[in-house]
């Protein structure tokens, strides 16, 4: 038999579970991460907008546009757990400059060749930066909050930089494609993401994520599916889902229902601003009353208000009703994703927290490629409103699972 290997020197509690600087004693950290998501993810959004245009421009197939835009959602599925892992092992500094790596790579390649193939390589170049820029800042965020009232508020402010990067990214796609044409477009929303690097000078090194890192060859790799015998966190996952399916399911039906009803692209497109609008001022609000609110409390109101609304939506006569649903829709939902990622990080432990929001991003990701398709079937079966009270149904039996989590 070989020789047992000497086991592993324990790491120090004190440093294992030691947050980052807590962000009421410096508020820069917190503003860096965000700024820092923002840059990141607007050129990965820009990129996501200009090249299905660039394509259709050269005259590919709808077909076509759509395999490129999978990509942006499949890469991240296939390497979440390895970025999940990498900000484990290395913290915020290593993956973030792997990401903004990935992003600017993206870009400048589109920049460089716009063929097809091209556009392919860098969706999948942007979507894998993006996808392991946004474990790695989810994962520091979590760890500049010492409690629960911190969490919250942390990841509500958090949670407005995808908002913002996704409003920016396009719009500056659309204008610069206008102004100076796809190649440069393509260049500058390239260059984007290096501002990331820069503002991330901001952020302290974490040595406790290097600590925790099974660099050495003694220390057992666990599969990140370990995690998962943690009934909590499973619940905590299923409710995720369903919320998630939720926001896919209020984008792919609205549409659809409002064009069958004979309203305006208009008014559609005012009652989907209205419903982004609510999760952006209900995240604004959360940072203000965190004091006041326990996870689990807001997971299953949430839940409970959000399976009421579907229920109702079918039913509303004309479209200033259904914009007050898309409304209350949206407070509801943009309430959930701040208690989740508090949750998330108080329910696992704290060396795995970035296998933890891998295992979340890859649930999210898998989810949004293929509810879709789910949803064609369903609703071509039963019809658009029946899959609101298909939601109804599920959303409001999953608030059970949120009462235990």
């Amino acid at each position: 038999m070989p020789p047992e290997l000497d086991p592993a020197p324990p790491i120090p509690d004190a440093v294992l579970h030691a947050p980052l600087q807590p962000v009421g004693a410096n508020p820069r950290p917190l503003i860096a991460i965000i700024l820092g998501q923002i840059c990141l993810h607007a050129g990965m959004a820009g990129v996501r907008v200009a090249a299905p245009l660039q394509a259709l421009t050269a005259g590919y197939s709808a077909w076509a546009v759509g395999v490129l835009l999978a990509l942006f959602a499949a890469a991240p599925v296939v390497f979440a757990m390895k970025a999940g892992r990498l900000a484990d092992r290395h913290g915020y500094h290593v993956p973030l400059r792997l990401a903004v790596g990935l992003c600017a790579a993206g870009g400048l390649l589109a920049c460089l060749s716009q063929a097809y193939a091209a556009l392919c390589v860098a969706a999948v170049l942007c979507g894998t930066g993006a996808n392991i820029g946004m474990i790695t800042i989810q994962r520091s965020a979590g760890r500049l909050a010492g409690t629960a009232t911190e969490r919250i508020k942390v990841f509500s402010w958090l949670g407005l930089a995808p908002a913002i990067a996704n409003m920016t990214g396009s719009i500056l796609a659309g204008v610069l494609i206008d102004g100076i044409g796809f190649r440069a477009a393509f260049g500058v929303l390239g260059v984007l993401p290096l501002a990331a690097l820069a503002i991330a000078r901001q952020v302290p090194k974490d040595g406790a994520l290097t600590l925790a890192a099974p660099t050495a060859p003694h220390l057992p790799r666990r599969a990140a599916w370990d995690l998962l015998r943690s009934v909590p966190l499973r619940r905590l996952m299923l409710v995720n889902w369903l919320l998630s399916a939720s926001w896919d399911v209020h984008s792919f039906v609205l549409p659809v229902l409002g064009h069958a009803r004979g309203m305006s692209a208009s008014a559609i497109g005012t009652i989907l601003g209205l419903f982004a609008f609510s999760v952006a001022a209900v995240r604004l609000l959360l940072p203000m009353i965190a004091h006041r609110l326990r996870e689990r409390q807001v997971l299953v109101g949430a839940m409970v208000s959000t399976a009421v609304v579907f229920a109702v939506y079918p039913l509303m006569p004309n479209d200033g009703l259904m914009a007050v649903c898309a409304v209350l829709l949206g407070m509801s939902l943009g309430s959930v994703q701040p208690m989740i990622m508090s949750t998330l990080h108080h329910i696992t432990p704290p060396e795995r927290h970035g296998e933890a929001i891998a295992l979340r991003s890859m649930a999210i990701n898998a989810s949004s490629a293929a509810m879709p398709l789910l949803f064609g079937v369903v609703g071509a079966a039963l019809g658009a409103g029946a899959l609101f009270w298909v939601m109804a149904l599920a959303v409001g039996s999953g608030s059970f699972a949120a009462r235990r989590v």
